[in-house]
């Protein structure tokens, strides 16, 4: 079994109990973590306590110097972190290399060079009026982070949290927590000073509890589910310390009757296959004029029909298995209740993939005639299920896009630029894609309502870290 990071070394858990991880292509044990303790977290955090103070006195760029070696290390060895994701993960092999380990050395790199331009500036302060605004760290920053990006999404809290000089202490997911240990091993032997950065795994219920409710821990910024993040909130309100939730979706993609239909489905369902619909982001609810709603449904059925299931390790496998057995069963429940609620079944469905007796894959599926009431048009399923909504005017589509709990991320289709960022405007979510419009790293990400509050990426991204002090001059 493994061992915990903290203080600068790896050590064993109070704990004697492991998790299992397994790959979610074979169902085979492939590694066992620790199942952390309360008295894990009370060490990390003493040990995260005690480097604070250093670390924030450190200059931005001397802050920058030791975040840059660890970053070309990460990058040396990028193919192999990849490999781990394929395996803890089920991600297809371009796709793990690319996204899963490709997009967290973008969002790390990004980072650097923001506080590079910014940093003296940002963090020494700025004149308004009278007082002189600054902006310090706040201190220790409990981050706990999911299973389906599960290295970017710990590159987003834990790489600006140390930039903005705080100490972190990270519980991974307990069901893909490899790839977070691949990272504590860059840090480690990029020689970050003990203490600043601390590993510490286990469930939920144990280790995330302990690190929402301790006193000395100033932030906790956590991603996952709505009902998880609710459970956050309410644990870290006993101490009033800040917290960051980045939370479920159920996103709409709104199809205007001028759009190029063809690429907007495709794009569309390509979105929703990505990472075998395992994302917060993904754009399940497609809004489409109820004129071309008929040839949307046939474009997107063939579309996804070409998401064949397969081995993640093999060349051409576009899309791998759901993680867990837990998340496969999930899916296929909400597909059936989708079936049982009288939508159409256009293509896939809940039965077993034919040729896979091992691995928890499921077919990509497409619902039709579907009412925006509807379980599966309300409740975020985390699988490549997409639901097809047909609307008769613009004003009907926005009110559709917006009667949702959910406000993460959206889409806005049309032939004329400027419609589209009119729709666009309309829209309740924190970001929103106009015509494929490509990810910036540079612009914030978050969501409305249910889906959280606070910002990642980008320079808020950074200043989410952050206490804001007025000096009265």
């Amino acid at each position: 079994m493994r061992s915990l990071y903290i203080d600068g070394a790896w050590r064993p858990s109070a704990s004697d109990e492991g998790l299992d991880v397994v790959d979610p292509a074979t169902e085979q044990v492939i590694d066992t973590v620790p199942a952390g303790a309360s008295e894990d977290v009370d060490a990390a955090v003493e040990a995260a306590v005690k480097a604070q103070p250093g670390w924030a006195a450190l200059t931005p760029g001397q802050r920058v110097t030791h975040l840059s070696k660890a970053l070309e290390l990460y990058n040396s060895r990028i193919k192999d972190t990849a490999a781990v994701l394929t395996r803890e993960m089920g991600a297809p092999s371009v796709f793990a290399l690319k996204v899963q380990a490709g997009l967290p050395s973008i969002m790390f790199q990004t980072f650097i060079d923001l506080v590079e331009e910014v940093g003296d500036r940002f963090f020494e302060g700025e004149r308004v009026g009278t007082s002189l605004v600054v902006r310090e760290p706040i201190g220790v920053v409990g981050a706990i982070t999911p299973w389906n990006y599960p290295l970017h999404q710990i590159v987003l809290k834990v790489v600006p949290a140390m930039l903005a000089g705080n100490t972190v202490v990270l519980k991974p997911s307990e069901v893909a927590p490899l790839s977070a240990y691949a990272l504590t091993e860059v840090f480690h032997e990029a020689g970050l000073p003990a203490g600043v950065f601390n590993l510490v795994s286990g469930t939920g219920p144990v280790v995330g509890e302990a690190i929402s409710a301790h006193p000395d821990i100033d932030m906790v910024s956590f991603t996952g589910s709505t009902r998880a993040g609710t459970r956050v909130s309410q644990v870290a309100a006993e101490t009033v310390k800040r917290v960051a939730l980045e939370l479920g979706g159920k996103s709409p993609n709104i199809v205007l009757p001028d759009a190029d239909l063809a690429q907007a489905v495709k794009r569309g369902v390509a979105d929703v296959m990505r990472n075998t619909g395992q994302s917060c982001n993904a754009l399940t609810r497609m809004l489409v004029h109820r004129d071309s709603y008929d040839e949307a449904v046939e474009i997107a059925a063939a579309a996804a029909a070409k998401y064949t299931p397969g081995d993640p390790s093999e060349e051409g496998t576009r899309m791998g298995p759901l993680v867990s057995d837990t998340q496969l069963e999930r899916v296929r429940d909400y597909i059936r209740v989708g079936v049982e609620e009288g939508a159409r079944l256009v293509v896939g469905g809940a039965d077993p993939v034919e040729g896979r007796e091992k691995g928890y894959f499921v077919s990509p599926t497409v619902f039709a005639d579907v009412r925006n009431d509807m379980r599966i048009a309300q409740e975020e399923i985390f699988g490549p299920v997409l639901v097809l909504i047909p609307y008769d005017t613009e004003d009907e589509a926005v009110a559709i896009a917006n009667d949702t709990v959910y406000g993460l991320n959206a889409a806005v289709w049309s032939g004329d630029p400027d419609r589209a960022l009119a729709v666009a405007r309309r829209v309740k979510a924190g970001q929103i894609e106009v015509n494929g419009g490509a990810v910036n790293p540079r612009a914030p990400f978050g969501g409305y309502k249910q889906s959280g509050n606070g910002r990642e990426w980008g320079l808020p991204g950074i200043e989410e870290f952050c206490e804001i002090k007025s000096l009265q001059l």
